[in-house]
Parts: structure tokens; sequence; C-alpha cells
């Protein structure tokens, strides 16, 4: 499960892009994917909004998260 990370995101992690693969408890959803970073990166509930999209797509929190995955956070963007 690889997770690519776009501007705050990005700036929090440190990094453009985490493999989960390695985690002995991988997120089941969106969700808890959500949790998982908030918990890993605390500035991540400092974001008033967050989209993300799995497999090219938005995804709702309920969406259930398989192994091969790809799947992108979106902070909010601003800007005019």
């Amino acid at each position: 499960m690889e997770v690519f990370l776009f501007g705050i995101a990005k700036d929090i992690v440190g990094k453009s892009t985490l493999d989960l693969s390695t985690l002995e408890v991988k997120p089941n959803s969106v969700k808890e994917l959500i949790l998982f970073l908030n918990d890993s990166y605390p500035g991540f509930t400092k974001l008033t909004s967050l989209a993300v999209a799995v497999n090219g797509e938005y995804a709702p929190q309920e969406l259930h998260l398989n192994a091969k995955d790809e799947i992108a956070i979106i902070p909010p963007v601003s800007g005019g």
C-alpha cells in the first residue's frame, strides 16, 4: 500500500510517499488511514479538510483498502 502526499501533507510527513506495506497492522479503510496519519504525524490534525483518492478516484471514509491500492492524500488548496 503506497500513499502519495501532496502540498502541506508532504511537508508534515517530510517526504512525498509512504510505504505502508511494512506495517504490522495496516489501515483497512480510508477512515483508519486518516486516523493512522493523525496518530503518526500530529500535524495532520491541524488540517481542516483532506481529500483521499484511491486508485485515481476520490474515496469516502468507508472505502475498504487493499494492499495494492495507490492512495493520494490531497490537502486543501488555496490560491487565486
